[in-house]
């Protein structure tokens, strides 16, 4: 697992070992989203929540976002998700909380551009997630949810609509935007 490009382009990212814990995004489909988005990264606020190891919002900040804020209620993946942050300097653009998803986003008043929403795929908590979110994005907020092709999301959450869907084989990136139908 590596950062694309930008920044940090080629470093090398650490992850927990096994698929129970953290199952890493493949470079494929974070190629295919970040070059989507390649233009509406830089100086956005980035929401990786269920981080895992964090290279969601890594790879948005070595392109250019402003700050990224890792959720996990993984002690293990919150200390990967901090020697990541290290090994590719951007720890003074990051915030790492340990929590819940639901927790987190029950106290939070923070307000983001771009949401990555990666939760295991067996959990049932990504329908939940992305309508608890819905209320932390900007008026062009956006947020890309990675998941198994059997798991169906709602055409709309809020005022966010499905703007485009993603296929890789089995697995699916649907992206919501504001007023995107």
């Amino acid at each position: 697992m590596r950062v694309i490009t930008g920044s940090a382009r080629g470093r090398r990212l650490t992850t927990l070992p096994g698929t129970d814990i953290v199952r890493p995004t493949s470079d494929k489909i974070k190629e295919a989203v970040f070059s989507s988005i390649q233009f509406d990264i830089e100086g956005r606020r980035v929401l990786d929540l269920f981080a895992g190891s964090g290279q969601m919002g890594i790879e948005a900040l070595s392109r250019g976002a402003e700050s990224a804020v890792f959720v996990d209620k993984s002690a293990a993946a919150i200390d990967i998700v901090k020697k990541n942050l290290e090994v590719c300097g951007f720890c003074d653009n990051a915030r790492i909380v340990h929590s819940d998803f639901m927790s987190y986003l029950l106290r939070s008043s923070d307000i983001f551009d771009i949401v990555f929403l990666d939760p295991p795929y067996k959990s049932g908590l990504l329908a939940d997630a992305l309508r608890n979110t819905v209320s932390h994005l900007s008026n062009y907020g956006m947020v890309f949810c990675e998941h198994p092709s059997d798991i169906i999301l709602p055409e709309s959450v809020g005022e966010f609509s499905i703007s485009r869907i993603f296929k890789f084989g089995g697995i699916f990136v649907t992206m919501y935007k504001k007023g995107a139908a």
